[in-house]
């Protein structure tokens, strides 16, 4: 039975190429322990997920900025859902 693997990415801004800032995986198969912490994102950015065979299924909506919150910190903004679907044998190395 095939399992569900789920990344978020945090990109930069808006554009699906903009560069990782923040992530977290999950995995469906409970077979490896995915989490953020990681120096490294799994992927730089969102088109390279694409090409490594996740995919997409929501981008946050994009709600305009009220002047004066600048300087304010708040939630990641710019949220994109990826799923790769993986049999259990296959360790979740392939979609």
């Amino acid at each position: 039975m095939r399992r569900q693997n789920v990344l978020v990415l945090w990109l930069a801004d808006s554009a699906l190429d903009a560069p990782v800032v923040a992530w977290s995986k999950w995995d469906g198969t409970g077979e490896h322990h995915m989490a953020g912490d990681e120096e490294v994102p799994p992927f730089r950015n969102g088109v390279d997920a694409l090409e490594g065979g996740w995919r997409l299924f929501q981008a946050s909506q994009l709600n305009p900025h009220y002047p004066g919150v600048e300087t304010q910190t708040s939630y990641l903004k710019y949220e994109f859902w990826f799923e790769q679907l993986v049999d259990p044998d296959q360790n979740g190395d392939a979609p």
